[in-house]
């Protein structure tokens, strides 16, 4: 769900605002051309993903990110690092045995 969440572009703009600091609804829907029905319906899929809590402060209605949400992802990305990471290392060794053979082959067709 976190990811299904990330996946729009809107979602993540206003993720990247939140980041900044809480904002109200009107807030987080002042950069967009789109309806603030539309903007509650984003808000509300970032919080059944957990990505951020609405609060309650008198009249106003703040959004705040909710940065625990966003562990899934931290964990999924650094899980594909390291295992790219690993495969690049093997290639490097792959490429760099190749050299070697090449480099000897080399030697060989020059000797006598």
């Amino acid at each position: 769900m976190t990811f299904a969440a990330l996946a729009d572009p809107t979602r993540r703009a206003i993720l990247a605002r939140l980041a900044k600091g809480e904002a109200t609804v009107l807030e987080l829907a002042e950069p967009f051309s789109i309806s603030l029905p539309a903007i509650s319906r984003h808000l509300k899929v970032l919080e059944e993903a957990g990505l951020l809590i609405r609060g309650r402060d008198a009249q106003r209605r703040p959004c705040r990110l909710r940065v625990e949400g966003l562990a899934p992802v931290s964990h999924w990305v650094e899980h594909t690092r390291e295992a790219w990471d690993a495969r690049l290392d093997r290639l490097e060794s792959f490429l760099q045995s190749q050299q070697a053979t090449k480099g000897a082959d080399s030697d060989d067709d020059r000797t006598p």
